[in-house]
């Protein structure tokens, strides 16, 4: 296999390390992991360790979930829409409250309850498992309708 481009990949992307939570070596790392690229050959590739990549790979994906979990506590700061699930709620009468606390605050959402139930059990991870909820989540639904979960 003919390794890619790593540079090019970032530049047609418009990676610029300067306003980026990642390093340029971990947006190598992860541009080439995204193309299915082994890490033996992303570390022959680089001139590096099959173990260095593999570590900058982790913090790569770490350094990335940080952000997103940044992202949507900026989020869940400023949305309008605000809500605590429980431990013990039943996931499928979620829909509903969220529907109802978006119509108080003349916000739409525009996700099907199957859908909501979808984003919220993903998102939340093994916060909710099948119906039940686990432990405490908070959705959030921003103005432009954009729906996010905290676990």
């Amino acid at each position: 296999m003919t390794v890619p481009d790593a540079d090019e990949m970032l530049d047609r992307v418009g990676f610029d390390e300067e306003t980026n939570v990642l390093t340029h070596r971990q947006a190598e790392v992860l541009a080439l992991r995204e193309r299915d690229v082994p890490q033996a050959e992303i570390a022959e590739s680089l001139g590096t360790s099959r173990a260095n990549v593999s570590s900058v790979e982790s913090s790569a994906r770490e350094n990335v979930a940080k952000a997103r979990e940044t992202v949507a506590f900026a989020d869940a700061l400023t949305a309008p829409v605000r809500l605590t699930i429980e431990a013990g709620e039943d996931l499928y009468e979620v829909p509903n409250r969220v529907y109802s606390a978006c119509d108080d605050a003349d916000v739409k959402v525009s996700r099907t309850a199957p859908e909501l139930m979808k984003l919220i059990g993903d998102a939340a991870g093994d916060a909710v498992q099948g119906r039940a909820v686990q432990r405490d989540i908070t959705v959030t639904v921003t103005n432009d309708g954009r729906v996010t979960v905290r676990s």
